[in-house]
């Protein structure tokens, strides 16, 4: 059975790019009706926090890519780790070291200054005929992995291809600190076995690390799982993503007034292609997705594409299902989405003018709140010559029937008895609904605000 996991670490919030491997992961699991596993690798106790924990559970519900185990937590994982050093110490797959920091960053030195590479010399390295020093007193060892000396570690990547180190380029990695701490290659290489994972997706920042836990694991007996490496995600303009570009929490999108349906379909489509194919369900992306057709070279973020795909699912969104959504919104800037025409048919009517729910937002919030029309726009377009038009049609609004046809009739009877054309009643309208120049058009405008609340915001110029 495959099986994948996402393990991110919890010392910041779940950003794009984390987001984008948990999804190849969860999507690549999906396919093959396997299992997708959740995994926290909080080790790092310094910086780890409950806070980056949660913002990962919350992201991963927000984005709808629920884990079939988990999540498990290295910390909770300590005694196995420790274990399995006993049992490698006592096959001889590590041993202990009492190289110094202090001897370490003086081996550094001198290698550096020879123009060679800095690395663990193997002073403590166990080797038939050597003959190792005392070990010093009151120093407590790390554990280093005998990492092979001769030959290659090579796998064939499932998205760069063969890739192979020279196990004479890899050092003995420490697999547990002084204090005992087991390192992070360490515990992923474990966890792994553990868990039985198939597939390791994850970022090519990874790549380095790979052919040190694939020695662990020949080293443990394990199977060593296939692996694909991810490239980045550039930014816009080119650059290593960061926060100016949109590399901030995933709930940040969320906050901003995007769908998560709109995050999924982009994120699918960086990096990773099904022909021409920009717009596809969840559903269908499972059916498509492979690691066959993930580019080796680096995504680019783009903005302008994200939006467009947003717009887009709003428009398929039922507007009743929207509806809470923008209530919520209203609501938090003090705003009673009860004080007015119906939302639902207020996001109906408004949505094809927006690309996020916040922008949808915004332009809905003057439908629920009491309006001062900006005078500067008053004179600007409420002309001398358009105010007994704009009376004559306020006063035949209280007889009209509240349908749009009927309105359309009327606004046009009232702009052919006054020798008027369409702006300039039109405009006025606008500014003294809406206090705003640009809106639906006036008559689906005026229907949607009702009888009431129309006479209402033109109360004053009824006379």
């Amino acid at each position: 059975m495959v099986r994948t996991r996402f393990a991110p670490s919890p010392t910041g919030f779940l950003h794009i790019g984390g987001a984008r491997t948990a999804l190849f992961s969860w999507a690549y699991a999906r396919r093959h009706g396997g299992q997708f596993i959740l995994r926290i690798e909080d080790t790092d106790v310094a910086r780890s926090t409950p806070e980056a924990v949660q913002a990962i559970l919350d992201g991963m519900n927000w984005l709808g890519l629920q884990h079939d185990e988990g999540p498990f937590y290295q910390m909770q994982r300590m005694d196995r780790y420790k274990q399995v050093i006993q049992e490698m110490l006592a096959q001889g797959s590590a041993y202990p070291c009492y190289t110094s920091p202090e001897e370490l960053d003086a081996l550094r030195e001198a290698q550096r200054a020879r123009g060679e590479k800095p690395r663990y010399d193997g002073r403590w390295r166990p080797e038939p005929g050597k003959t190792l020093p005392e070990p010093p007193a009151g120093i407590a060892p790390v554990i280093r992995f005998r990492n092979p000396k001769e030959g290659v570690v090579a796998w064939d990547d499932l998205v760069k291809g063969r890739i192979e180190f020279a196990n004479a380029e890899l050092d003995d990695l420490i697999i547990a600190r002084a204090d005992g701490t087991p390192t992070y290659n360490f515990c992923v290489v474990v966890d792994d076995w553990d868990m039985g994972i198939t597939h390791v997706i994850r970022g090519d920042d990874h790549v380095n690390n790979t052919p040190r836990q694939i020695n662990i694991l020949r080293a443990l007996g394990a199977q060593i799982p296939r692996y694909a490496h991810l490239s980045m995600i550039l930014g816009d303009d080119g650059t290593k993503l960061s926060k100016r570009h949109g590399a901030v929490s995933v709930m940040q999108y969320d906050e901003d007034g995007f769908l998560p349906e709109a995050v999924i379909n982009y994120l699918a489509r960086l990096g990773w292609s099904h022909g021409d194919d920009e717009i596809f369900s969840r559903e269908q992306f499972v059916q498509w997705f492979d690691l066959d057709h993930i580019t080796p070279s680096a995504a680019q973020f783009n903005t302008e594409k994200l939006l467009w795909l947003n717009q887009h699912y709003m428009k398929q969104t039922p507007a009743a299902e929207l509806a809470p959504r923008i209530a919520k919104r209203l609501e938090a800037r003090g705003v009673n989405p009860g004080r007015g025409p119906d939302l639902a048919q207020a996001i109906a009517l408004y949505v094809d003018r927006c690309n996020t729910l916040n922008a949808l937002t915004d332009a809905l919030e003057v439908l629920y709140i009491d309006i001062n029309p900006s005078p500067e726009l008053l004179a600007q377009y409420l002309s001398e010559e358009a105010r007994p038009a704009l009376a004559d049609f306020a006063r035949k609004l209280e007889d009209v029937a509240w349908e749009t046809p009927a309105i359309t009739t009327l606004i046009k009877e009232t702009i052919g008895r006054h020798g008027l054309k369409m702006p300039k009643l039109a405009m006025p309208l606008r500014i003294l609904l809406t206090g705003q120049t640009q809106t639906p058009s006036v008559d689906a405008l005026i229907t949607l605000i009702g009888r009431e609340g129309t006479l209402a915001r033109l109360a004053g110029y009824r006379a």
